[in-house]
């Protein structure tokens, strides 16, 4: 609409609006630190760290992840074949740290069509490799590492022992533990799981390496 003077006013200009963060176990609206409590809390999972609106995928954004990361960020390098990383996530605040990292890939699979990967590094009780595995509770469930592995991978140059954890028909889910914290990795689709058996995946922690990522449009698997 022109101004009174017949003048075409200058559009304000856009700003964009930092998303909320979320339940790191359920991805639902979270309660905010208030004057009587320095908790986030959700109505479903009571007091949890919050899961912080994912990162895109960016030099800027892993150097964030490098700095604040209480946890490893895990990278499998050299990357499969035509893969590249396509954003970042956390759970925590300034006040207790990032206690969860995750990070995302996507490619082709071995089989058929494209694929997506997350890799997510967390302390015990934390929930979000729970909640990207679609499970109901925090951690991969007791005696899901019962019985010989089904997967091993390299990491830090160690072989690591990963279990299959039941989860949605859709995806692919393994876990284990890796320097004192839970290990998973989520595969979409389901096919895409052989990718963590056979790939030879070796995984190394981002915050001690600086690597020339590549970088390819942000993954939706993020905000699940």
């Amino acid at each position: 609409m022109s101004g009174l003077d017949g003048a075409v006013p200058e559009e304000a200009p856009w700003v964009a609006v930092r998303a909320a963060p979320t339940c790191p176990r359920c991805f639902g609206r979270l309660h905010g630190p208030g004057a009587w409590s320095s908790a986030w809390r959700c109505d479903a999972h009571g007091d949890v760290l919050p899961y912080q609106p994912p990162r895109p995928p960016s030099a800027t954004a892993l150097e964030a992840m490098r700095k604040n990361s209480m946890v490893p960020v895990w990278l499998p390098w050299p990357l499969p074949s035509n893969w590249l990383v396509t954003g970042f996530g956390e759970v925590g605040d300034d006040h207790r740290g990032v206690r969860a990292s995750v990070v995302a890939l996507s490619g082709p699979s071995f089989m058929h069509g494209p694929a997506d990967l997350l890799i997510v590094a967390e302390e015990p009780g934390v929930g979000l490799g729970a909640a990207f595995a679609g499970l109901d509770g925090p951690d991969p469930g007791e005696g899901f590492d019962h019985g010989p592995p089904n997967a091993k991978i390299e990491v830090l140059g160690h072989p690591t022992p990963l279990w299959c954890v039941g989860a949605g028909a859709d995806r692919a889910v393994y876990a284990g533990e890796a320097l004192g914290n839970w290990l998973w990795t989520i595969a979409w689709p389901s096919e895409a799981g052989c990718l963590i058996a056979l790939a030879e995946l070796n995984l190394f922690d981002l915050r001690d390496l600086d690597l020339d990522v590549p970088y390819g449009a942000f993954s939706p698997r993020l905000e699940d």
